[in-house]
C-alpha cells in the first residue's frame, strides 16, 4: 500500500518537512516519486525505518549517527542497540560534567570565599616531560608545563606531530599560564574555552590529521580542565589517585554503557578511536570543562595514551608520589617503558605550591 507524505507522516511522527529533508540527506528515500507532479509516496514497510528516526531525533541523536545506527539495524538489532546505549551513556556523561560543573559554579557565584584573592598566592611547580617510546618512529606529542598551566596534546595522521604542537602553542599563547595570576575560576573557564577555539584553527587545514587537547589551568586553589579526545588529567591526593577527565572514545562509551567492563576495554583494539578530537576540519568540537578544589601538597598529571594504555592506575600512583615532579615523571616513563612503550609519551607533572 502507498502511502502520500501526509499519511506516512502521520504514521510514524515525523513531519512533512523532516521528510522532505531526509530524503536529501539519503537517510529515508520514498519508495516512489511522481514524475510529473514531484509527490513523494512511500510503503508500509518504511514504517518502522521512520520510526526509528523518529525515535532517536526525539533523544537528540545527531543525524550522521542516525544514519548509522539505521544502517546497523538491518543487518543487527543487536549492534544497533549497543550503539543506541554507548550514544546515550556518552550523554550522561557530558551531562554529568556540566551538572560538576554548574555546581562549581554555583558556589562560586555565592561568594563563598574559596577563590583565595586574600591569601598566598599559588603555582604550579613541576614540568613536562616527552619521549618518542620505544617503537614509533616518530613523535607525534606534545607537552607544555607553566606556572599555572600544564597541557599535552596527541596528534595522529601524517600532520600529527604538527598539529599537536600546534594545538599546544595555541594554548600556551592564549591561557595566561605565566601572566598574572588567575584568581577566579569563572576566568580560567574562558580562558581555556577561548584557548580550545585558538588551537582548533591552529589545527585547521591539516587534512587527514588531527590531535587529542588537555589542559589544566590554575585559578587560585582552583584546577579548571578542558579536555578533547583521550589524554588524560589526574590529581594526586595523599596517595589516592584520582581521573578528572572522560574518555572521548567509542570504547568508553561503551563501558559506560554497560557494555563493557574496564578489563575488556583495556583489551579492545580499537581502543583508541575517538568520539571527539581536533580534527582539522568541520565544526570544531565543544571541550569537557571542569572544576577541582586543590589543596596544598596535591600533585596533577596530565598524560597521553602512551602512558594511560600501558600503565594501570595501582602502578601509576606510586609512580606519580617518587620525590619531585621531575622524578616522578622519570618514573612515569620509566614504568612504560617497563611495558614496552608502544606509543609515544607526553607527560606535565606539576604540585600545588606558594608563589
Amino acid at each position: 500500500m502507498a502511502l502520500t507524505i501526509g499519511e506516512f507522516a502521520r504514521a510514524t511522527g515525523l513531519s512533512a518537512k523532516a521528510l522532505r529533508r531526509y530524503d536529501e540527506l539519503g537517510l529515508l528515500r520514498p519508495d516512489r516519486v511522481d514524475p510529473y507532479s514531484g509527490y513523494r509516496y512511500y510503503a508500509d514497510a518504511q514504517t518502522d525505518r521512520a520510526r526509528l528516526i523518529a525515535w532517536l531525533r526525539r533523544i537528540g541523536m545527531p543525524l550522521a549517527d542516525v544514519g548509522r545506527v539505521c544502517a546497523l539495524h538491518a543487518r543487527d538489532p543487536e549492534e544497533a542497540a549497543r550503539a543506541i546505549r554507548a550514544y546515550w551513556a556518552s550523554v550522561e556523561a557530558e551531562t554529568a560534567a556540566r551538572r560538576g560543573l554548574a555546581a562549581s559554579l554555583v558556589e562560586r557565584v555565592k561568594g563563598d570565599g574559596t577563590d583565595m584573592t586574600d591569601g598566598p598566592s599559588y603555582v604550579l611547580a613541576g614540568t613536562a616531560l616527552l619521549d618518542r617510546g620505544l617503537v614509533r618512529d616518530l613523535q607525534q606529542d606534545a607537552a607544555h608545563a607553566a606556572a599555572r598551566l600544564l597541557v599535552v596534546a596527541d596528534g595522529y595522521g601524517p600532520e600529527g606531530e604538527r598539529a599537536a604542537r600546534a594545538a599546544v602553542g595555541a594554548v600556551a599563547a592564549v591561557a595566561p599560564g605565566r601572566g598574572a595570576p588567575t584568581e577566579r575560576a569563572g576566568d580560567g573557564l574562558n580562558a581555556l574555552e577561548e584557548a580550545f577555539r585558538a588551537a582548533a584553527g591552529a589545527v585547521a587545514g591539516l587534512d587527514g590529521s588531527g590531535t587529542t587537547l588537555t589542559a589544566a589551568l590554575l585559578a587560585g586553589t582552583r584546577l579548571v580542565v578542558a579536555h578533547v579526545g583521550d589524554s588524560r588529567a589526574h590529581l594526586l591526593r595523599e596517595g589516592r589517585l584520582r581521573r578528572l577527565t572522560r574518555d572521548d572514545t567509542v570504547v568508553q562509551a561503551l563501558v559506560d554503557a554497560g557494555e563493557l567492563g574496564p578489563e575488556e576495554a583495556a583489551a579492545r583494539p580499537d581502543r583508541a578511536l575517538l568520539l571527539k578530537a581536533l580534527d582539522g576540519g568541520g565544526a570544531v568540537p565543544e571541550p569537557s570543562l571542569t572544576v577541582h578544589e586543590l589543596s596544598p601538597g596535591d600533585r596533577v598529571l596530565l598524560c597521553t595514551d602512551g602512558l594511560s594504555a600501558v600503565v594501570p592506575p595501582a602502578e601509576t600512583a606510586p609512580a606519580l608520589a617518587v620525590g619531585t615532579p621531575e622524578e616522578a615523571a622519570r618514573a612515569l616513563l620509566a614504568r612504560a617503558r617497563a611495558q614496552g612503550a608502544p606509543d609515544n609519551l607526553g607527560l606535565a607533572v606539576a604540585d600545588l605550591a606558594v608563589a
